[in-house]
């Protein structure tokens, strides 16, 4: 049995701006809406200012940000908590090309963003496949679970030239449709990798996880070195499968058929 969650405390709420009686939990996760405010236990305080900044930073035209509040003493995480504004809307499949957008879209917003200067703990995962990926970081990888793909579609990559800036490394599955409005951004996986590579990950994730084809990767073709990229972002996701201890055989499926289909494209 799961322990309860934990509610913000009242003086949280009222620092916000916001009422502890009008709390009420949101699915999928530990998070708070309070009326147009959402408020969320923080467990990476570094990394939760610097998304923060990130969030109260990029202007972007078409998106819907979900910026954070400050509390009444200008603080953006009190008690272990911070908040945002609430978006409306959804996560809904084969909405891969407007994705797909949203991150390009973020990657231009945030040129000129200082580099994550935070600590990732050692045991990251998905840092640790991100510099594999890149061949930054050498590390066995389980052939059963997705290291043969990884040694195959490896030895494709090639020197790549545009320069590294803060990009939103997590996009698929989490931006939010409502009707007509423009989509949805909730919070910010930051990486530090070239503009197009946030995009060329929701791509493979489509592939992989979302019953996209191939068309999607020709659709985004004008994209500056998109063959590369997308072959960093396949090899990013083999390497965290590989790597995770909870993969699962249909993560691992769905790979195994997006590496194909990149396997072409490149």
């Amino acid at each position: 049995m799961s322990a309860p969650r934990e509610r913000p405390p009242e003086h949280v709420c009222a620092a916000f701006g916001v009422r502890a009686a009008d709390a009420e939990p949101m699915p999928g996760g530990l998070a708070w809406r309070c009326g147009a405010v959402v408020l969320k236990p923080v467990t990476d305080r570094a990394r939760a200012m610097f998304v923060a900044r990130v969030l109260e930073r990029v202007d972007v035209p078409g998106l819907r940000v979900a910026r954070p509040i400050r509390a009444t003493d200008g603080r953006w995480i009190l008690a272990g908590w911070a908040a945002n504004r609430y978006v409306t809307g959804s996560t809904e499949q084969g909405r891969f090309d407007e994705v797909v957008l949203a991150a390009v879209r973020l990657s231009q917003a945030a040129v000129g963003l200082p580099r994550p200067s935070y600590r990732v703990p050692e045991d990251d995962v998905d840092a640790i496949a991100d510099r594999v990926a890149w061949g930054e970081r050498e590390v066995p990888l389980d052939e059963t679970k997705g290291g043969r793909w990884f040694e195959i579609l490896a030895a494709a990559r090639r020197p790549m030239r545009q320069p590294d800036q803060v990009v939103h490394g997590d996009l698929f599955g989490t931006v939010l449709f409502d009707g007509d409005a423009a989509p949805g951004i909730v919070d910010f996986s930051p990486y530090y990798r070239p503009a197009e590579w946030g995009a060329a990950v929701v791509a493979v994730d489509a592939l992989a996880w979302g019953g996209a084809d191939i068309e999607l990767l020709h659709r985004w073709a004008h994209l500056p070195e998109w063959p590369q990229m997308l072959l960093r972002a396949m090899l990013f996701r083999l390497a965290a499968n590989a790597l995770n201890p909870k993969s699962t055989k249909a993560a691992l499926d769905g790979l195994r058929a997006a590496a194909r289909e990149v396997s072409e494209f490149v």
